[in-house]
């Protein structure tokens, strides 16, 4: 079986496939002073839960954007796994999608494996948005290269920040859609400002992505808040949610 993980600066995603199926996954808070064994008595009750056996897991592939957790995350594969996991980067991907960024290195792991899945299902140009800690936008061409992109700080990032300076502003959820864009009161104008003036960023990203991109990608999107922004959003065509795990699925075949 192999374990996939990709580790964000807000969340970190864990599958476990069997071939081709995606047997269980979870997202859990990322950790950045946990230690190997902190992380192994977590992992180990999420592999109970699922009814995995880690004695099962022959081969683990990992994304990580954090680095402070690969030195976590590699004494915890080879003290409870027996195995060396395998680190995305530039390089391990570059077989399976060619990088047209100035200098690779500088791309992303969790871009890369995003862009990589969304090519082998869709084989056509995309505009790739995973809604994350920062909001990243990768375009990827025709020909199946990774073209480059733009990032954004993200939704939550965003709100915390109106929330720290504007004193008088009170906090609000932020996961359902507002009825209405005109707020009728403060609480609602604060959520319509965010959701509908994120959809705003978003669409008008992807607008101006598509005509330098010269063709008409195909929009998807990916992250925590996805599902809520394609609700508004006029340019998202579908939501990937497992669209990280497959990517790193798909690159451990290479390896």
């Amino acid at each position: 079986m192999l374990l996939v993980i990709d580790i964000g600066n807000t969340n970190t995603v864990i599958g476990v496939y069997d071939g081709r199926n995606l047997v269980k996954d979870w997202r859990i808070r990322t950790e950045r002073r946990t230690t190997e064994d902190e992380f192994n008595i977590l992992a180990s009750n999420l592999f109970s839960e699922g009814n995995i056996s880690s004695k099962k897991i022959d081969k683990t592939i990992i994304s990580c954007v954090v680095p402070p957790m690969v030195t976590i995350l590699d004494s915890f594969c080879r003290k409870y796994l027996g195995h060396a996991p395998h680190w995305v980067d530039a390089m391990s991907a570059g077989s399976t999608l060619p990088i047209r960024y100035k200098n690779p290195s500088e791309v992303g792991a969790d871009r890369i494996v995003n862009a990589v899945a969304a090519f082998q299902k869709y084989q056509t140009s995309l505009v790739v948005i995973d809604f994350g800690t920062a909001t990243t936008f990768d375009a990827i061409s025709e020909q199946g290269e990774y073209l480059g992109g733009a990032i954004s700080p993200g939704i939550m990032i965003a709100s915390e920040a109106l929330f720290m300076k504007a004193s008088k502003l009170p906090r609000v959820e932020i996961f359902i859609p507002p009825e209405s864009v005109i707020g009728k009161d403060t609480a609602s104008s604060i959520k319509s400002g965010i959701i509908f003036g994120y959809a705003g960023l978003v669409d008008g990203m992807v607008r101006r992505m598509k005509i330098e991109m010269h063709t008409t990608p195909r929009v998807i999107a990916t992250g925590g808040l996805a599902e809520l922004m394609y609700q508004v959003s006029e340019t998202i065509e579908v939501v990937e949610p497992a669209l990280t795990l497959e990517g790193l699925r798909i690159i451990s075949n290479s390896l």
